[in-house]
């Protein structure tokens, strides 16, 4: 029996579903988020900042001595230089300005991520040492897009889409020269590597190196198993935290508080 007039029409559906389902997966994907939330900040931007005071660069990414740092967007002024660090998330957004993780909890689902201050402060030193500039004349800018919420205090640094500008515009001082802004453009433009293919997928190669490093610095050298924070009881009632191995007592690993993980 021949089922190919009865399947031909499941096929002709497939053949219009197909690109649609893929457009979904690429709009649902870590990549185009980030994408998105890039494309979202440059537009304010340009809407919001005037051209004649401030220069946009997109996309920097600047070599370090372990590897590159990439920079969302810098922003170049008389008032100062402004390192934007874009987040696209949604959610609740748990921190505050010394921790090392932020939380962010979606329904019940909590997870944790590193907070982009610290990760905006590499991005800023790198900058420091690439250029000759007054002291105190580079910002750190934290800016989240997408269907997020605040729920602990943030600084005047950590805002919405539509407070970055707001941010910038209000920095007043006059830090730096016409002269002192042009050197620090070309820097920038001459110091960064180029922009294409390459020089991305050799940068995500580096992050995820990172993180792998990371993971194996939280867990047990002689086991495997993670590495939980604990306190004991020194002499006279004193504390003292250190890194356990979970698998206590079947594994006594230890090692000091003070140790990075």
């Amino acid at each position: 029996m021949d089922f190919t007039p009865v399947l031909q029409p499941v096929f002709h559906a497939l053949w219009y579903l197909a690109p649609l389902l893929l457009l979904s997966m690429v709009l649902k994907s870590p990549w185009f988020k980030g994408v998105f939330g890039e494309w979202l900040v440059n537009v304010m931007l340009k809407v919001r900042l005037p051209k004649q005071q401030y220069h946009l660069i997109k996309n920097v990414t600047l070599p370090t001595e372990d590897g590159t740092t990439q920079i969302d967007h810098i922003v170049v002024s008389c008032f100062g230089i402004f390192v934007l660090e874009t987040k696209n998330m949604k959610g609740w957004i748990f921190g505050n300005a010394n921790q090392k993780q932020w939380t962010q909890k979606i329904f019940k689902h909590s997870s944790k991520f590193q907070n982009p201050l610290h990760q905006n402060y590499k991005h800023v030193k790198t900058l420091e040492a690439c250029l000759n500039v007054p002291e105190g004349s580079i910002f750190s800018v934290v800016v989240f897009v997408g269907d997020s919420t605040f729920k602990t205090p943030m600084p005047d640094n950590v805002t919405y889409a539509g407070g970055c500008a707001r941010y910038i515009l209000s920095q007043r001082e006059t830090l730096l020269s016409e002269e002192q802004m042009h050197d620090v453009i070309e820097a920038i433009e001459n110091g960064r590597l180029a922009r294409s293919f390459k020089t991305n997928r050799e940068h995500v190669a580096h992050v995820k190196q990172i993180v792998v490093e990371k993971e194996q610095a939280n867990h047990c050298p002689k086991c495997g198993s993670n590495l939980v924070l604990r306190e004991s009881k020194k002499g006279g009632g004193a504390e003292r935290k250190f890194w356990g191995c979970a698998a206590f007592p079947r594994c006594r690993f230890v090692k000091p508080a003070e140790s990075s993980l």
